[in-house]
């Protein structure tokens, strides 16, 4: 694993985080419904979670796994996605994408994803 670099985030990227958590996507809302108060095997995660210069959807700090929903937007963006998570994983967190489809028709299947990252 790659040397890890400092996570320190901006006020103006944590005030943009609190921004979104005003306003989650439909799969978001889902997603979270399931993730929350340690529902997933005890794990807590936070969401709109800054780490850097960027803003994770889902993110738990014991497993250091970030959790990304991709909509459609990011089939536009799929090198960005990838610069994304290779600068998460230089700083030493693991990141796992589903999109929203995923999330919406195959929700068991992503928990137990999810569960198995975390291991």
């Amino acid at each position: 694993m790659a040397a890890k670099r400092s996570i320190r985030t901006s006020a103006a990227v944590q005030a943009r985080a609190r921004e979104l958590r005003l306003s989650p996507t439909m799969a978001e809302e889902k997603l979270w419904a399931r993730l929350r108060n340690r529902q997933l095997g005890g794990l807590k995660f936070r969401r709109q979670h800054p780490i850097g210069r960027y803003i994770t959807d889902y993110y738990c700090a014991a497993k250091r796994l970030v959790v990304e929903i991709d909509g459609g937007i990011h089939a536009a963006q799929r090198q960005a996605d990838q610069d994304r998570s290779r600068e998460l994983e230089a700083l030493g967190c693991r990141v796992i994408r589903f999109s929203n489809q995923e999330i919406e028709t195959e929700m068991e299947r992503v928990l137990c994803e999810i569960l198995e990252a975390a291991g």
